[in-house]
């Protein structure tokens, strides 16, 4: 029987939505894995549209799920209706939206929170005992809703690789276990059913972060 997948998107666009090259390639995979998927996002206005040419917000207003349809061709559905019965797994890519309106971890750092919505999710699936997958940014927030998980975000001593280091040193200060882990590699932290790869947080070429993608769903999919 087909696995049933949610995917949480969170805009379209690195900046300020879900990075698009991590959701089509998790929708690949999942898609040659024979899993049934079904895309959520919040209803809500984004924290704010940035412009990606030049990297900077403008005036605009946007909502979160209508930016999302366009990642998921229309098919979207409002994150309150999703029913964690319905599903074996949750997948959730990374992006800046995962930091901006599915949580505020890029305006308030550690005294962060994740979005009611967001959290009431993760810890239906995490209650069920159904694996989740979560990629580049998104770790931060299982590191918020299931304290003292094992995850990965990459490496822990910042270079010209791995810039966002310190991202990984937080998430120790959050009381998490953080795995130091190459991009084409995820870390599975078995006791908790969540899967973890760094994706983006690594300057790394395209078809690296696609292939490590691939891991994570392939290693959700086991558990489901």
């Amino acid at each position: 029987m087909a696995k049933r997948v949610a995917v949480i998107l969170a805009g379209c666009g690195v900046y300020d939505g879900t990075e698009i090259h991590e959701a089509s390639a998790i929708l690949v995979h999942l898609s040659r894995a024979g899993a049934k998927v079904q895309m959520f996002a919040p209803n809500a206005e984004m924290m704010h549209v940035v412009n990606h040419c030049e990297g900077k917000p403008v005036t605009d207003k946007r909502n979160v799920m209508q930016e999302s349809a366009r990642i998921a061709r229309g098919e979207v559905t409002d994150l309150a209706k999703l029913d964690v019965k319905d599903h074996d797994a949750l997948i959730i890519p990374g992006g800046f939206g995962a930091a901006k309106n599915l949580s505020d971890w890029a305006t308030k750092g550690m005294e962060y929170s994740v979005k009611p919505q967001v959290e009431q999710v993760i810890k239906s699936f995490h209650r069920a005992g159904k694996p989740m997958g979560m990629c580049c940014i998104s770790p931060v927030l299982a590191a918020k809703t299931i304290p003292g998980c094992e995850l990965t975000v990459g490496h822990d001593f910042e270079c010209e690789k791995w810039p966002y280091a310190n991202v990984a040193k937080s998430m120790v200060e959050l009381g998490c276990k953080h795995v130091n882990k190459n991009v084409e590699e995820v870390h599975v932290d078995k006791k908790n059913k969540l899967v973890t790869t760094s994706a983006f947080m690594c300057n790394a070429p395209l078809h690296e972060i696609f292939d490590g993608l691939g891991i994570m769903v392939t290693d959700v999919l086991k558990m489901a």
